[in-house]
């Protein structure tokens, strides 16, 4: 399984980065390197019969595709998943036994979105990128940027924001970290894979702005500035015709417009036409119904016998196929898999797992705060009721294909247990049983509200939960591949547990788990203390009994909005989810997030970017600078409080008057900054055209309109603390 038994050493933090500067002065001498691939690329074409040729574009088990052992070709071995590699597989879907496959479980997506950190999205998928060596893995399967339409969808755990923006800043550092330890990483689903429940069938509807306002940015930017090696095509249908086939989206956009180079692969089970996939840009048909089966016979896909029956009967080119080999080739080139050294890598070090918990610390979030309940003071405190299911319940094996078997995980009741030792005594209840369909179980609110009532403080430990494992992950999932959610409400009578301990004992902080938006409306009026912790990985406990405790000051800002109730949501109020009929029509258009609840003046529970800290920072001292090419503002943020701590300064743009209807303000730049208390700090942004312009469906192009803009800067959304305006002359 392992690349090598030569362990590398350890890498840190301080090291991940250094590696990141050493590699990025490397690749400026790359046009000699991709000169002598191309040509060792076309003598091995020139090498391979027809028939080898089409075993490299299909899938030869579930996992991987042929190589050619004559030619010294590899098979390319893929893995799952976009937070740790997933647990170990045969040639077939059966899981390994007895097998070195528990890895560094990372906190979720919309957790690494959270902390509004690019450093630590580079971090993460050097962990990523480094495991995958070790394991043998070529390509890691993510990140996944698909926007976060609905709060409904089941996969929005995996995904980082419904902001293509914040999306771009934090998968470009993600892929880069992968790919600079020898790994490819594949952005996926593209495009347009929103919903879950019928992601197979349903024909997705979209304006063009929509689409390339919304939708497409972050994989451009996976493409452009990422450079990502592959790109995994979606299940669903984009206009009409399968999205992994799609002429417009794959042949047109991705390797016409941004010149994508490297290999498109399908999701597993994508491809539905051979003639579409063949000349529409499929590189890779990875999976089908077919490999599901005992025994599968992987020469019936749609990409393999009935190729080679078609170009023996002259119906298709073999160039066609020679295009596939070709982009095949060159990212096993390069990434050193055919005449290179491959990094040995290393597997579920004290530095992976370093990782793992700066980024569940720095992406919790403190949502609420009232008459300061937190932190909580261990020196003063004697007792606590810990209370929820959640709260002792591990997560890594749930979510379907992103499972991954965790060489240890957290739960928050031991990480209480390890921040305090026996010098508190803490009572766990149960409060609520996980079960699809369960309702409020009198007996264990009782228990519950017994334990919080003779507690100085009660933890509630409440919200979403994965499935646990891979063959029954919808009996109690509801974040979870291959699934969406009913709706917003919490689960297994959990508001009836919540009202019932929050009279029991007002001193109650909740803690949210889950991978987005939950209903609140019932309780949250009396709950003084709220936190969203999201699935924070294998040291998610850990970070959170520290955050509890003022050990760690919160940092983390919500990457999605949270709605007071699913009505509110666009996708819900103007278009259509999951669809009608197996069509969806996205007629919120642009309106998505926060771009809607601003402009249409809807007030959400919580804004996009809003995250409370255990300090204050003040904003002064504005001023914008207007030049030929490059617009710069700067502003000073200050730490007003007693304890150290991170603000993310969010910069959004709105234009004054436009020929089309524009949001109220977008999202265009944004900085993570540390300060001690009393320090200061003049920080600065440049905006280029970019910043200011949209996509006019009408001209069917990108517009910079001269005009009036304000340059908003703020703590969330609807917490803009400076302002000024501009007259952009393009």
């Amino acid at each position: 399984m392992k690349r090598s038994k030569v362990m590398v050493s350890q890498l840190g933090i301080i090291a991940f980065m250094m590696m990141n500067i050493g590699l990025q002065g490397c690749q400026q001498s790359k046009g000699a390197d991709e000169e002598r691939f191309e040509q060792k690329i076309e003598q091995l074409i020139e090498k391979m019969t027809l028939e080898e040729k089409v075993g490299m574009i299909h899938g030869n088990s579930s996992f991987t595709s042929a190589g050619i052992e004559r030619l010294g070709i590899p098979e390319l071995v893929t893995s799952d998943g976009p937070h740790g590699v997933r647990v170990e597989h045969g040639r077939d879907w059966t899981v390994d036994t007895n097998v070195d496959d528990a890895a560094t479980y990372l906190p979720t997506g919309n957790t690494l979105a959270a902390t509004w950190n690019t450093d630590l999205g580079y971090q993460f998928g050097a962990v990523l990128g480094s495991e995958a060596n070790y394991r043998g893995k070529d390509v890691i399967l993510g990140p996944g940027v698909n926007i976060i339409r609905s709060p409904l969808c089941g996969r929005n755990f995996e995904y980082l924001s419904e902001d293509p923006y914040l999306i771009s800043k934090m998968a470009v550092g993600y892929i880069k970290g992968v790919q600079d330890q020898g790994v490819s990483a594949c952005v996926k689903h593209y495009a347009a894979n929103n919903e879950e429940v019928d992601r197979n069938t349903v024909d997705v509807q979209m304006s063009e702005r929509a689409l390339r306002e919304i939708y497409l940015p972050a994989f451009k930017a996976a493409v452009v500035d990422g450079g990502v090696n592959t790109v995994m095509g979606s299940y669903n249908k984009f206009r009409g015709q399968y999205a992994t086939h799609n002429e417009y989206l794959v042949k047109k956009i991705l390797k016409g417009e941004w010149g994508f180079k490297g290999v498109l692969m399908s999701d597993w089970g994508a491809v539905h036409n051979t003639m579409e996939a063949m000349q529409n840009g499929t590189d890779l048909e990875m999976g089908t119904d077919l490999g599901m089966l005992p025994n599968p016979n992987y020469n019936k896909f749609f990409m393999a016998d009935t190729v080679l029956a078609l170009v023996k009967s002259g119906k298709l080119s073999e160039q066609l196929i020679d295009e596939k080999v070709r982009r095949i080739l060159w990212v096993m080139f390069k990434t050193n898999m055919i005449d290179g050294k491959r990094q040995p890598g290393s597997f579920n070090t004290k530095e992976h797992q370093k990782v793992a918990l700066k980024v569940a610390e720095e992406g919790i979030v403190l949502l609420k705060n009232e008459n300061g309940i937190l932190p909580l003071q261990k020196n003063d405190l004697k007792s606590i009721a810990v209370i929820g299911e959640n709260a002792n319940r591990p997560n890594s094996m749930g979510g379907g294909s992103s499972q991954v078997k965790a060489k240890y995980e957290i739960t928050l009741l031991q990480g209480l247990k390890n921040l305090l030792g026996s010098t508190v005594n803490i009572q766990y209840a149960q409060g609520y049983k996980i079960a699809r369909g369960q309702q409020a179980d009198a007996k264990l609110i009782s228990e519950a509200v017994s334990a919080a009532s003779k507690a100085e403080i009660a933890i509630l430990v409440v919200g979403w939960t994965h499935g646990y494992d891979y063959s029954v992950w919808n009996d109690n999932a509801y974040d979870a591949e291959g699934v969406d959610k009913p709706d917003m409400d919490m689960p297994f009578g959990q508001n009836e547990l919540i009202k019932a301990v929050l009279k029991a004992n007002p001193h109650t902080v909740v803690v949210l788990t889950g991978g987005g938006p939950i209903d609140v409306t019932q309780w949250i009026g009396d709950a003084k203390g709220v936190l969203e912790g999201w699935y924070a990985g294998m040291e998610g406990g850990n970070a959170l009994a520290k955050i509890l405790f003022g050990e760690v000051n919160p940092s983390g800002k919500l990457p999605m909005t949270f709605p007071k109730k699913l009505e509110d949501s666009p996708a819900h109020k103007f278009g259509d989810f999951p669809g009608v009929n197996n069509v969806a029509h996205y007629k919120e258009d642009i309106f998505v997030g926060y771009r809607y609840f601003d402009t249409y003046k809807v007030q959400p529970q919580f804004a996009f970017g809003h995250g409370l800290s255990y300090t204050t920072f003040s904003y002064e001292n504005m001023k914008v600078a207007a030049g030929d090419d490059k617009t710069t503002a700067t502003i000073t943020i200050k730490n007003t409080g007693k304890v150290g701590g991170a603000e993310v300064a969010q910069l959004y743009v709105k234009q004054v008057k436009s020929s089309l209807k524009r949001p109220e303000k977008e999202l265009k730049a944004f900085q993570k900054i540390f300060l001690k208390p009393g320090e200061s700090k003049e920080i600065s942004f440049e905006l280029n055209d970019e910043a200011f312009h949209y996509f006019n469906d009408k001209e069917n192009k990108w517009v910079v309109e001269p005009g009036k803009f304000d340059i908003l800067i703020g703590s969330s959304s609807r917490d803009i603390r400076q302002q000024k305006s501009i007259v952009y002359n393009n």
